[in-house]
């Protein structure tokens, strides 16, 4: 994106369908080590799009993590990983 002479950027369509802005719409800019993040300013988000924004955010997730198979305890101790060299006595 580019900044205009006057300070404006453009959000992208795609960003601004994902966080919920629209006009009159507030967001700010937030300083980061990386550079900058921008946060939409929700305040007057209903309970039903809340539930509606979150329903669909879980929904993109579907899928996209492979257990090879394995159940829940198998999955946390493979995150674990190794613990041969604690003291657990």
């Amino acid at each position: 994106m580019r900044v205009t002479t006057k300070g404006q950027v453009t959000i992208p369509k795609q960003i601004r369908d994902h966080l919920g802005i629209g006009p009159g719409s507030e967001v700010k800019f937030v300083a980061t080590d990386e550079g900058a993040r921008l946060v939409a300013i929700n305040e007057n988000l209903s309970k039903e799009e809340a539930s509606r924004r979150f329903r669909k955010t879980l929904a993109s997730m579907a899928g996209t993590l492979d257990l090879k198979g394995m159940d829940a305890d198998e999955y946390v101790e493979w995150l674990r990983g190794p613990r041969e060299h604690l003291d657990l006595d």
